[in-house]
């Protein structure tokens, strides 16, 4: 029995750790939202949803430490044993490129060839959904963007969008 406690308490626990973490977040949105002074129920201040949000991360965090010590969990070497490195960091390249991208050429210009770049080679989907996916798509968020909302977004060199 005694063995069996130790193996969950161990400090490579990855789970623990993340709990952990999210207790101490929590507990810095807490702090954050007393600072912003909370008000009452009736009239709350801008501290008000802050502070609960951090209250129920506290919550959550919680459960996930006490489900580490309790049932244990992988370690933190075997998060990341035969992690594929290549598929993240095409994402955040095409990431940065789209948002270099976004004022020269605006943001329908730049938005289809990150969809399709997206659709293509993260998760291969067919030439001909990739190519209706990545027109409709961008073009939809679009029309809701700048039409229903009225939100302004950047038209770029060619004024389109």
């Amino acid at each position: 029995m005694n063995n069996q406690t130790n193996v969950k308490l161990r400090l490579s626990n990855s789970e623990l750790w993340g709990g952990l973490i999210g207790l101490a977040l929590g507990g810095f949105v807490i702090w954050s939202g007393l600072k912003l002074k909370l008000g009452t129920i009736n009239d709350p201040g801008s501290g008000y949803v802050l502070f609960y949000t951090g209250i129920l991360m506290c919550v959550f965090a919680g459960s996930i430490i006490i489900s580490a010590i309790t049932e244990g969990g992988p370690t933190l070497a075997s998060r990341w044993e035969n992690v594929r490195w290549s598929k993240p960091l095409l994402v955040i390249a095409c990431l940065a490129a789209f948002s270099l991208a976004l004022e020269p050429l605006g943001f329908l210009l730049a938005s289809i060839p990150l969809m399709l770049l997206l659709l293509r080679l993260i998760d291969p989907v067919r030439w001909t959904l990739a190519i209706l996916i990545a027109v409709m798509v961008p073009l939809g968020m679009w029309w809701v963007l700048k039409r229903l909302l009225l939100i302004q977004l950047p038209s770029g060199l060619f004024g389109i969008g």
